[in-house]
């Protein structure tokens, strides 16, 4: 009797089929299109909650949803999957904590936007190393202001003595970052239009924001003082 695989369905013997059935069972390679629509998705999801986008990554690449690059499907390892998870809870939860989340952000300043940058980069990693190194530059700089304004805006609700807005805020980039993922996998070109608009509304705020942080800084100065 010849001996089958695993899967029940295909005989040893008949390899070409295996590796026929295997192509079918996971999606297919993205297009430049779609690389460049994760690699944005990535970087920026990156700058809101890291953990949470390694976790959804690497999940849907064991899960066979999405088809990661080579350089990122270490992702997909339970125990990156299991280091990831366990950060993403504990993200989750300080996130949630007035102050402490301030905290949380500046220190991960040093660690959101390279880890964009190099999650961009491995996404193109099948393409010129010049392109490499721009999405990599690119990554960065959308992380920078994903980060930028979770962090900026944090500060300013803090600034609320009540913490409901806190928690408020906290739960919706619990679930614009899986959703802006999903729609940079699905909807590559309409996230990418997205992204457009949420660089200029990033511009055409940072300049406000940062005179409402010198005004909150000053009045806080002044209460010392008193």
């Amino acid at each position: 009797m010849a001996c089958l695989y695993t899967t029940g369905q295909l005989p040893a013997t008949d390899a070409s089929r295996r590796v026929a059935w295997q192509a079918k069972a996971r999606p297919a390679p993205m297009n430049l299109i779609s690389s460049i629509g994760l690699a944005a998705g990535l970087a920026w999801a990156s700058g809101i909650r890291l953990y949470a986008t390694l976790f959804a990554a690497g999940l849907l690449g064991r899960l066979g949803v999405l088809d990661l690059p080579p350089a990122l499907q270490v992702l997909e390892h339970a125990w990156v999957l299991g280091a990831s998870g366990g950060m993403l809870l504990i993200e989750m939860a300080a996130d949630k904590i007035p102050g402490f989340d301030t905290l949380w952000d500046a220190v991960h300043t040093f660690i959101r936007i390279p880890a964009g940058a190099v999650l961009a980069a491995a996404t193109l990693g099948h393409l010129d190393p010049v392109w490499v190194a721009v999405a990599a530059i690119l990554g960065g700089a959308v992380a920078t202001a994903s980060h930028a304004a979770k962090a900026g805006s944090r500060v300013l609700i803090n600034t609320s003595p009540e913490p409901f807005s806190n928690w408020a805020a906290s739960s919706i980039e619990d679930v614009a970052v899986p959703l802006g993922l999903w729609s940079a996998i699905r909807w590559p070109i309409l996230f990418l239009v997205l992204l457009a608009c949420f660089f200029a509304a990033f511009l055409w705020l940072v300049p406000r924001m940062r005179r409402m942080l010198h005004r909150l800084a000053g009045s806080r100065r002044k209460a010392g003082a008193a």
